[in-house]
């Protein structure tokens, strides 16, 4: 055997385990809950005109959300120097919620550069620096977030050792996350990013202003506006925990959202909502509707918008089509995909 056919060997193995750790992850998460939830009670959902009311308010706060996600990408890309449309920047928003959901490893970020780079003739790289700020703001949020409820006691949660731990779970996360890319930007295949690194850190670099002020605020919008999704989903089942605890779940699920996983974070993003309403001590037929309720909510009316707006606005399965020209190991292969998109 060649030394050529020796090295695309150990390839296509970590290619295929990469591929399949994902769907393994979440079909085990799957089941678990799925066999937690054949023990509850059967859920029931609400019918009442106000659960029905507080539903639809919950659907209208989370197209609010989403929206102001459009403001402040739209912000960063102007910032950047990429000239967009608001239209573009809202559309493209929801697009790639809706990669994120249906595609492998967020692809719909993927869906996002590749657009956008068409639309606005701008580089790759640049684009993908405004979404990797846009991250690095979520971040910051998050950990604000998650600061707070391991602060207050009397959010409801079993103590306040619970959330200290969820909170060094991910910091330690974070720090080995930190510590494999800059290992990666020296000795793997990150160095590929190397003359595009400029590029790439504008956005962010550009968030040390008064601007990256004012998007910092409207990033602590979204996350709470998040949390006010639950807790209306909550009062809409009579359940009595408050926006705090709302937030709580935000954290949990989004750090669901992390873990490889297949699309829709099918049964890790469960997960982490059970585990959460068991926290806050939602147990039984009442958290499996939760459950049900914040996934339909949530994953499906923006999933559905997404494929209309890529069908009638960016070309549908021929553009999907493509893509392919930027590699269908984009989806797949990690930190090589970003230096592949970067290009």
């Amino acid at each position: 055997m060649s030394s050529g056919s020796g090295r695309f060997m150990p390839s296509l193995v970590r290619r295929t385990l990469r591929l399949l750790a994902g769907p393994a992850l979440s079909a085990c998460s799957l089941g678990a809950v799925v066999w937690w939830a054949l023990h509850q009670h059967a859920p029931r959902v609400p019918t009442s005109p106000k659960s029905l009311f507080l539903l639809s308010l919950a659907l209208l706060v989370y197209a609010c959300v989403t929206a102001v996600r459009g403001l402040r990408w739209h912000i960063i890309l102007r910032k950047g120097g990429v000239q967009v449309s608001m239209a573009d920047t809202q559309a493209l928003i929801v697009v790639g919620y809706m990669g994120n959901t249906v595609l492998p490893v967020r692809g719909g970020e993927l869906l996002r550069v590749v657009l956008l780079g068409r639309r606005t003739g701008s580089s790759r790289a640049t684009i993908l620096g405004t979404i990797v700020a846009e991250r690095l703001l979520d971040v910051v949020a998050l950990l604000a977030m998650l600061l707070l409820l391991a602060l207050v006691t009397t959010t409801g949660v079993r103590s306040v050792s619970d959330l200290s731990l969820t909170a060094a779970i991910v910091l330690t996360l974070l720090a080995l996350a930190l510590l494999a890319g800059w290992r990666l930007s020296h000795t793997g295949p990150l160095r590929g990013l190397s003359t595009h690194i400029s590029e790439l850190t504008l956005a962010s670099r550009n968030l040390l202003s008064l601007q990256g002020a004012w998007l910092a605020l409207l990033t602590a919008l979204v996350w709470v506006g998040e949390g006010l999704v639950y807790w209306v989903v909550g009062r809409a089942l009579g359940l009595h925990f408050d926006l705090l605890q709302g937030c709580f779940l935000v954290v949990l699920a989004s750090l669901a959202a992390t873990i490889p996983a297949a699309p829709g974070y099918a049964g890790t993003y469960d997960a982490a909502i059970q585990i959460g309403l068991g926290a806050l001590h939602v147990h039984g037929g009442r958290a499996v509707t939760f459950g049900l309720l914040a996934r339909l909510l949530i994953f499906v009316p923006i999933t559905i918008l997404g494929l209309i707006l890529m069908v009638f606005r960016y070309g549908g399965l021929a553009s999907l089509g493509r893509l392919r020209h930027v590699g269908t190991s984009t989806l797949t292969d990690g930190p090589l995909a970003l230096a592949e998109v970067a290009k």
